[in-house]
């Protein structure tokens, strides 16, 4: 399988083409443009084996099966329609979408060209722990499982973000952007195929000269089969010794799974922490040398016209349900009869 990268505006294409091409996928080339050349450096410093292509030139290449895209959130919608209508498979980093409109198009395309537009949730997709979680799961380590918490916090690093990072219209907002991951992991993990956002919420603390940026976000959403609660935000302190204390909490009716996907504050050192408690007891289980599936079962979908990354009605769930949160947010703090 040959694929092509398009859209080098955030770091997430490192992890993109380092899991393709290591799951043995080739790259066919890169366009080089991009709105963060620091991004495009480190592009060139982790592949300095693959080759700058004009865009328009990859898209023209009847050879290429895929295109991988970690452009400005709001420009990856149209990139995945014009490689979809070049004959093209498609993998964006998260948001796949910024507005509904944008969803809607993306949808007729992929049913006119039956083309594949996968989402790089990479929360899940690129985090072994999540993958032994599942295993767990299956096994009925926990039986039944009735909800989530999903916390998703990062560090802003403002000094290193383009100014696209900060504006609304580029981004989509915080429930948009991060929020994806967890519900993401709330679908899969309680087995729900859809669900409906009970409640929202969006703030700024932080910065005081930037009084648009969203840097908190929560949501409360349930399905047919469970519940869950997300938290995202901005505000991991410099201490930490990775850019986020990301966490998944799985409630089942036997027992919970805990993942600490980046780091064990205070404890044990690596990344990929699962915390199993069941009747038997409870116990750490080191998930680091997990290996990945989704990039392999992607190369295998385009192969085979098949969902066993994950159902393309997954993705769109996704990416609907984090619109709806985000359009449908109160602003926090809420102080009397004031909040809008």
């Amino acid at each position: 399988m040959r694929f092509a990268a398009i859209g080098l505006d955030h770091r997430h294409i490192y992890h993109m083409v380092g899991g393709l091409l290591e799951a043995g996928a080739e790259c066919a080339g890169f366009d080089p443009a991009t709105s963060d050349p620091r991004v495009l450096d480190g592009f060139r410093e982790r592949f300095p084996q693959l080759r700058d292509v004009e865009g328009q030139r990859l898209l023209d290449d009847s050879s290429i099966d895929l295109v991988v895209c970690a452009g400005i959130p709001s420009e990856r919608a149209a990139l995945a329609i014009r490689a979809m209508r070049a004959g093209k498979d498609v993998m964006v980093d998260k948001p796949g979408v910024t507005t509904f409109e944008q969803l809607a198009e993306v949808e007729r395309v992929v049913a006119e060209t039956g083309r594949i537009f996968s989402v790089c949730f990479s929360e899940r997709f690129v985090v072994p722990a999540t993958i032994v979680a599942g295993k767990l799961i299956a096994d009925g380590a926990i039986g039944r499982v009735i909800q989530t918490v999903g916390l998703g916090p990062h560090r802003l690093n403002r000094a290193i973000r383009p100014g696209w990072f900060f504006d609304k219209r580029y981004f989509g907002g915080i429930l948009t952007d991060i929020a994806s991951h967890q519900i993401d992991q709330f679908l899969h993990f309680t087995g729900s195929q859809d669900a409906e956002i009970a409640t929202s919420g969006i703030g700024h603390f932080g910065v005081p000269d930037l009084p648009g940026f969203e840097d908190f976000g929560e949501i409360l959403l349930r399905s047919d089969r469970a519940g869950g609660y997300i938290r995202v935000d901005w505000f991991t302190a410099d201490g930490l010794p990775t850019w986020g204390d990301g966490r998944l909490t799985i409630l089942g009716t036997e027992g919970t799974i805990e993942l600490r996907k980046y780091v064990d504050i205070a404890g044990r050192a690596g990344t990929d922490h699962l915390f199993l408690v069941d009747k038997a007891g409870t116990r750490h289980v080191d998930a680091s040398r997990e290996p990945l599936i989704y990039f392999r079962a992607l190369i295998a979908d385009v192969a085979n016209r098949s969902e066993t990354a994950a159902t393309q009605q997954h993705m769109f769930t996704v990416c609907r349900l984090a619109l709806h949160a985000q359009d449908r947010a109160v602003r926090l703090p809420i102080r009397g009869t004031d909040a809008k």
